[in-house]
């Protein structure tokens, strides 16, 4: 059983120049770096750097580094063959990386329109909101919402999105029928944990100034605070965007009027930089744009 988290870890260390760079690269503490040396040392019963009393530098011994050249060499193998796997998918597969809210409200009810007018085209949802290095978790493209754009990927702009609040007809009907932002204040608010979607931006452009945005429910995503709205638990600042058929279908209602707030952030279709985009992958882009086109 080789220790390969140590092993990987030792050989970063090396081709970094130290600890703290082998530790941004993985992503994880400098001390969970130094673990994983000490014990690769241990399994190896070699010793791998020359330390100096008193000095946090280091020498790699040359057993350490013909080591590290041996495993670095190793993952740049399995590096390349995964990316011939991957390129061996069929030219038809697409695979798209998205959060969770988006590809629930967004894109799913809209997906069966794709397959439709591409039915030999294969779409895969890879649920993430992460925006790590989109090949090494099998992705085409992502659809992420934040300020934009970000190092190493080519991000283009998507489409807008605006909140206001929303409410089931229930609720709507049990609290006397609010219809001006006053009436909020005797109301139950229910908290996106997104920031961005924070009732405070409310209050600020829409008032009541009194309103006590620190009271209410928090949810982890906009899928349940909506869920949670049409479940007559209080009343939801909605995203535009995600709140569609709810409204279609009057699940909800949106009880005052036109006044809404634009999100500062955009959607964004995000690609790997320098990486040639296959015809399966345009094909869903142009697809997603003419859907917000519409």
């Amino acid at each position: 059983m080789l220790p390969l988290n140590a092993l990987r870890a030792f050989a970063l260390t090396v081709d970094k120049g130290g600890v703290r760079a082998a530790a941004r690269e993985l992503t994880v503490s400098h001390s969970a770096v130094s673990r994983h040396l000490s014990e690769l040392e241990r399994y190896l019963g070699v010793t791998l750097f020359e330390r100096s009393g008193g000095s946090r530098g280091f020498t790699v011994t040359a057993q350490g580094r013909r080591l590290a050249a041996a495993v670095l060499n190793a993952m740049n193998d399995v590096r390349a063959a995964i990316d011939a796997v991957r390129e061996q998918r069929s030219r038809h597969a697409v695979t798209v990386s998205i959060a969770p809210s988006f590809a629930a409200r967004w894109l799913l009810p809209r997906l069966p329109d794709f397959e439709r007018k591409y039915p030999h085209t294969e779409v895969s949802i890879l649920v993430d909101q992460r925006l790590d290095d989109l090949r090494s978790v099998g992705s085409d493209l992502a659809v992420r919402m934040g300020a934009g754009p970000w190092p190493g990927l080519t991000a283009q702009r998507l489409m807008d999105d605006e909140l206001y609040p929303v409410m089931s007809p229930a609720f709507w009907q049990k609290a006397g029928r609010p219809s001006v932002p006053k009436d909020l204040s005797r109301l139950r608010l229910l908290h996106d944990r997104d920031p961005s979607a924070s009732w405070s931006l409310w209050r600020t452009q829409y008032g009541p100034h009194h309103l006590d945005v620190r009271k209410g429910p928090r949810f982890s995503s906009s899928d349940l605070v909506l869920r949670a709205a049409a479940s007559g638990l209080g009343v939801a600042l909605a995203r535009d965007r995600l709140i569609g058929d709810d409204l279609a279908t009057g699940v909800l209602i949106r009880p005052f009027g036109n006044r809404s707030i634009p999100v500062a952030d955009a959607y964004w279709i995000v690609t790997p930089r320098g990486v040639e985009i296959r015809e399966a992958t345009s094909r869903f882009i142009a697809w997603l744009r003419l859907k917000v086109a519409r």
